[in-house]
């Protein structure tokens, strides 16, 4: 079983590279994120890889770095999710964002990725749910975002930020995070103008 690869770059596709080590070239399908984080080739290139065994093909998936290879490795468990869609998920959503979308039941985000339609997002949400608590990837937002989760629906500040945001282009996906964080920080104290502003200069980053 392969876990890395590390070698020369000989070749950069849209949804996969070619690895040259020691003269031998490794085909290695990845998301376009971990394609967009590859040198230029010739230059030396080093994925973790995820190997995956079938009847006619052994097939190698590379990731720039183990949160990605994670989510790939728990998005394939799921009925419906092969590897293809897994990548397009990655290619759309990084893994904080995926685990902000599932947070917030955000059915919208995850069916931008292709191959991911209303059905299979509904089970994706559902089947991961519990499990994103545990998952990399979410950095210093996951408990933030976590404790207002907990407030529910009730919390109209929170949605109608987020509403707000919306209408200015923002997806729930990356806004839900930084309001949630700015709600927590505030308190009791927390306005939904000044939230709506604050989360504007954050987002605005």
């Amino acid at each position: 079983m392969i876990a890395s690869l590390a070698g020369l770059l000989a070749q950069v596709d849209a949804d996969r590279c070619v690895i040259d080590v020691n003269g031998v070239g490794y085909l290695v399908f990845a998301s376009t994120r971990t394609l967009s984080a590859l040198p230029q080739p010739p230059e030396r290139a080093r994925v973790l890889v995820e190997t995956v065994v079938r009847e006619d093909a052994i097939l190698l998936y590379g990731f720039a770095d183990a949160s990605e290879r994670d989510w790939f490795r728990v998005l394939t468990a799921i009925q419906g999710v092969g590897a293809k869609v897994a990548l397009g998920l990655l290619s759309t959503m990084s893994p904080s964002e995926l685990i902000a979308a599932i947070s917030s039941a955000d059915k919208a985000s995850l069916t931008r990725a292709p191959g991911v339609g209303g059905k299979l997002a509904e089970r994706l949400l559902t089947e991961l749910r519990d499990k994103t608590p545990k998952m990399p990837g979410g950095g210093s937002g996951t408990a933030t975002a976590s404790i207002v989760a907990q407030r529910g629906a009730e919390n109209t500040i929170e949605s109608d930020a987020l509403l707000a945001l919306a209408g200015l282009g923002f997806r729930r996906a990356e806004a839900w995070p930084v309001v949630g964080k700015l709600i927590a920080e505030a308190g009791d104290s927390a306005a939904l103008d000044a939230i709506i502003r604050d989360a504007l200069k954050e987002l605005a980053r």
